[in-house]
């Protein structure tokens, strides 16, 4: 390859053409960076280095962008939102970037004149590793619909370097390695050497004579910047996602204990600098770790809100006078989720101690910056820090959360007496003794302006429970924005001959940017023609995830089987364990039928995908059941051809570019209740794929716009949950006969020798931790097994079929990240469009 490589190269010259959208003269682009941009030994242009060029000569474009899109900015001085997530899960950049730019072909074309195809190319790129699961991929989602609509918006993270880990499925089921994205480098990012902010941990406060307070002493890291550009679709503007790093001084670097042979402690506070940013959600089952997981997040949002400010000032300077007042007039802050809740205190702290505004100012400012977005009612989910942790790392705003609490305890009992018997769960500390926390969600629904939800029934959940009382005080606080995902990249990009279908028959490739346009598809459902070419599309696309699926697996799958898939986060609530369990029961049945009847049978490929938490037992044992069921299934003779069961290794972004076009079906069957939104479900509905439900989430609003024929559902709504598991725990729970033969066959021994049963007995007994199926696996699995009999049924009429996913895709216009957002901006940010000229 070198030597091909090698001579195409030396045909085409090596010339800086930073803006050149003709492929010969980008091809030179992309030679000049290899030549003079170097980051390997000379004379090699293989596919890696191939990448990092190509990545740089992209970036040259973004850059101009970048820089007018910020130039702008400042001149026209905008209201603006910074963005703050402890994740963002971003996926592969080039890909995105040359499509959001519009110069998908000029790219390919150019690299192919230099020996090299696109596709394997942008193959090369490492997924950057700051996100975890859907909060993550939200945040990305929003920035890309931030930047297409030319909001004045720009994102806060952290720059991890290790992110969450690379799993490994070996015989003892998952296993966790480092991940290694940051190996080589980021040829996206753009270090920002003149923007460093000093943050502090521990310490103590001093009192001056006029009473105003100073938090001292302690260790303080650097903040350093790193930029990485956002590009809009089809437009110039270009935004920010900002992630610092935590670093040391050389200042903090002993050099007299380093000569003494003291090397540890000469370069503690380094090291105890790198620990910040080197994990994604640092096991926090120790006191360090727990200290640790609480520097990541003030460190963001320290960082973070001492930049915003910095730059407000910096803007008004030359407006003659101001006043503090006007802040929240030009700043809006999201919160997503709890993670960065610390900027509240925060936000409180630099206006009292640096820029020394009084309480009442100083509350009014940041109650009119700040909004919350909260994505869970998991009780474990919604964060509770240890009061004497949070006393040790940031004495000074223990002290300002207090006030918090003192002054909001002294509201009710003034305004609101009938509240006060809720006040001990509704106060922000909680004071039991064994345990004294800090309530991360009621700091942030007490001080935010605004809190809303991400699907319309987790913003009823919220108000209806969790938040009631708080409803009841502010009726207006509440709002709901229900979820979306950028159709950019989840249809344009990963299943261009879908969108090219798309757009040939819509007459227009708007629908990009206005995606309600879709349903436009509608009047075609039944077109044979269109059928026949939506067929083609999909064939293609599942023909591509068989060959990945050979490639990262070795498991051979039939592409006219019908592809089932479940990829998301391993956890008891989405129910992995219900999907493999009908699976087994699937396995069972095959296995006692004649040959003449199994012909009879829809043949399934079931895929399950997603990483556990590490420290997460149970969610680690269904990992290894999938892959116990696989071995067996796969390796059978008689029914391997009905049915295969794959387990997909570390599922990303990447992994679900490939799976999502491919699938005809997929499973979202959480506990209804449970998943605040989802979406990955808007994700497979948007490519025509099938959904098998619970009324959970964005499910609900999903099966309204597409048709409830058009949706599998089963499974017990949100509000007989709780009087289910009361029913249960009186021992009024029957067992279907199908689910007792499921579990008996796995405890028979048939999937090998290792110790299923406390898994299995997470489901048995009627109440008690860990027992007693608070998730309703038996409940629902009857339900669910009836469905998947109505799938198999449908999926034997290919024109129903097909009809059901146009309509699908059809009816997926409302679950744009553009509607989301410009929702966002009208109705909390209070921003506006500002595009770049």
């Amino acid at each position: 390859m070198a030597e091909n490589g090698k001579s195409a190269t030396e045909k085409v010259p090596a010339v800086a053409n930073p803006l050149s959208e003709q492929p010969s003269e980008i091809a030179s682009n992309i030679n000049y960076h290899a030549q003079f941009s170097p980051h390997f030994s000379p004379f090699k242009f293989e596919p890696e280095q191939a990448f990092f060029a190509t990545a740089e000569s992209v970036r040259d474009r973004l850059v101009k962008q970048w820089n007018e899109t910020f130039l702008h900015y400042h001149k026209v001085d905008p209201k603006q939102t910074y963005y703050l997530s402890m994740e963002y899960l971003q996926g592969r950049a080039l890909t995105n970037a040359i499509g959001n730019l519009d110069i998908q072909n000029a790219y390919a074309e150019a690299l192919n004149k230099l020996g090299h195809e696109l596709e394997e190319i942008a193959e090369q790129e490492k997924d950057a590793a700051l996100g975890n699961g859907g909060l993550g991929r939200l945040a990305s989602c929003f920035l890309d619909s931030m930047a297409t609509l030319n909001l004045p918006a720009w994102g806060y993270g952290l720059r991890y370097k290790y992110g969450l880990f690379k799993q490994l499925i070996t015989k003892q089921g998952q296993e966790e390695i480092a991940e290694d994205w940051l190996e080589k480098f980021s040829p996206w990012e753009v270090v920002r050497h003149d923007i460093v902010f000093p943050v502090r941990f521990f310490g103590s406060i001093e009192i001056n004579p006029d009473g105003s307070r100073k938090w001292v002493g302690g260790e303080v890291v650097q903040a350093l910047a790193y930029d990485v550009p956002i590009p809009g679709y089809k437009t110039k503007n270009t935004i920010s996602l900002r992630l610092w790093e935590a670093k040391g001084r050389a200042e903090d670097f002993n050099l007299f204990q380093f000569n003494d042979g003291q090397y540890e402690s000469a370069a503690q506070l380094h090291s105890r600098a790198q620990q910040i940013c080197a994990v994604l959600y640092p096991g926090d089952a120790t006191e360090d770790g727990k200290l640790l997981r609480l520097k990541q997040q003030f460190f963001l949002c320290s960082a973070s809100l001492q930049d915003i400010i910095l730059r407000f000032k910096e803007r008004r300077s030359g407006k003659g006078s101001w006043k503090w007042s006007e802040f929240p007039s030009k700043v809006a802050v999201q919160l997503n989720d709890t993670h960065p809740t610390l900027a509240i205190p925060e936000l409180m702290r630099l206006l009292m101690d640096d820029e020394r505004l009084g309480w009442d100012e100083a509350w009014d400012v940041t109650t009119r910056t700040i909004a919350y977005t909260n994505h869970t009612v998991l009780p474990e989910a919604l964060e509770k820090w240890s009061q004497p942790v949070m006393w040790k790392l940031l004495p000074r705003h223990m002290e300002i959360i207090e006030e918090i609490d003192k002054r909001f305890l002294a509201m009710i009992n003034a305004t609101r007496p009938d509240l006060e018997h809720k006040l001990p769960t509704m106060r922000v500390l909680d004071h039991n003794p064994q345990k004294p926390v800090v309530r991360m969600a009621n700091l942030c629904v007490v001080s935010a302006h605004t809190v809303n939800g991400v699907a319309q029934l987790h913003s009823d959940i919220l108000k209806a429970e969790l938040f009631a009382d708080y409803v009841s005080i502010w009726p207006t606080k509440f709002q709901n924005k229900t979820n979306g995902i950028t159709p950019r990249r989840w249809l344009r990009f990963c299943s261009p001959k879908l969108s090219n279908i798309i757009t040939k028959w819509l007459k227009t490739d708007q629908w990009l940017t206005n995606l309600d346009l879709l349903s436009g598809l509608r009047e075609f459902a039944d077109n044979a023609d269109f059928q026949d070419e939506w067929a083609s599309a999909k064939m293609a696309n599942k023909q591509r995830l068989a060959q990945y699926i050979l490639l990262v697996t070795g498991v051979s799958i039939d592409p006219n089987s019908l592809f089932d898939i479940q990829v998301k986060r391993i956890h008891e609530y989405k129910r992995q364990l219900l999907n493999i369990l009908g699976a087994i029961y699937r396995y069972k049945k095959l296995k006692e039928m004649s040959p003449e009847l199994r012909k009879n049978t829809t043949s399934r490929t079931i895929m399950i995908g997603g990483k556990a938490f590490a420290t997460y037992t149970n969610a680690k044992r269904i990992v290894k059941l999938v892959n116990d069921v696989g071995a067996v299934v796969n390796n059978d003779p008689e029914v391997n051809s009905y049915l295969k069961v794959v387990f997909v290794p570390n599922y990303n972004v990447s992994v679900a570019e490939m799976l999502i076009p491919g699938s005809e079906l997929s499973q979202h069957i959480s506990t209804a209740g449970m998943e605040a939104s989802g979406t990955s479900n808007m994700k497979f509905a948007l490519n025509g794929c099938l959904i098998i439900g619970t009324l959970d989430g964005a499910n609900v609003e999903i099966r309204e716009e597409i048709g409830e024929e058009n949706f599998f559902l089963f499974g017990a709504r949100a509000d007989e949950v709780p009087q289910l598991r009361k029913d249960r725990e009186n021992g009024l729970f029957k067992p279907d006969p199908r689910f007792e033969e499921a579990k008996q066959f796995i405890r028979s021994g048939a999937f090998g020798s290792y110790d299923y049963n406390p898994l299995l007995d997470s489901l048995e007994g009627n109440s008690g931790y860990g027992r007693g199926d608070y998730f309703l696996v038996g409940h629902d699995f009857p339900g669910y097994m009836d469905a998947q009999a109505r799938v198999d049924e449908a999926y034997k009429d290919r024109k129903k079929w097909l009809k059901m996913s146009i309509l699908s895709t059809a009816g997926s216009g409302k679950f744009s990240s553009d509607r989301t957002i410009a929702q966002y901006a009208k109705e909390i940010w209070n921003i506006e469009e500002c595009q770049v000229p």
